[in-house]
C-alpha cells in the first residue's frame, strides 16, 4: 500500500459513524450486512448511511453486492490487512516479528488462514 492510499483509508475511518460502520462490518464477517441492518444497528438514517458507505467504498475499505432488493456491504479484509501492514511495517526497530504476531493472530481469526507457527530463534 502506498502512502496516498493509506491516507485516504485513514481519512475515511477518521469519523465516528464511518468507523462504527466499518467495525460493524468487520464483526459481521465476509458475508456482510444489508444496508438497512447497518442503519438499524447504528441508528443512522438511510441518506446519512449512504453517504458514509460511499466514503468507505471510495477508500476501498468496503465492497457492495446486490441481492434482490437489498444491497449488502462487507469489509474488504485484504485492504484492511494491507493498511495494518503499512502502519506497522517499520515497527519494533526493524524486528516486526515482535509486534506483528499479536496482530496477525487477531486478523487470522476472522480474515483468512490461521498464521503459521513461528519458529523460535536459537
Amino acid at each position: 500500500m502506498e502512502t496516498k492510499e493509506a491516507v485516504t483509508a485513514l481519512a475515511a475511518l477518521a469519523q465516528d459513524t464511518r468507523l462504527s460502520v466499518f467495525r460493524l462490518l468487520v464483526q459481521a464477517g465476509p458475508e456482510g450486512l444489508a444496508a438497512g441492518i447497518i442503519g438499524e444497528n447504528l441508528g443512522v438514517s438511510p441518506a446519512t448511511l449512504s453517504f458514509h458507505l460511499k466514503e468507505l467504498s471510495h477508500a476501498g475499505l468496503v465492497s457492495s453486492r446486490q441481492e434482490g432488493r437489498f444491497v449488502f456491504y462487507s469489509a474488504d479484509y485484504p485492504r484492511m490487512a494491507a493498511l495494518m501492514t503499512f502502519l506497522t511495517q517499520n515497527c519494533c526497530q526493524g524486528m516486526p516479528d515482535e509486534c506483528l504476531s499479536v496482530m496477525e493472530t487477531a486478523i487470522g481469526r476472522c480474515c483468512g488462514p490461521a498464521p503459521s507457527p513461528r519458529r523460535k530463534k536459537t
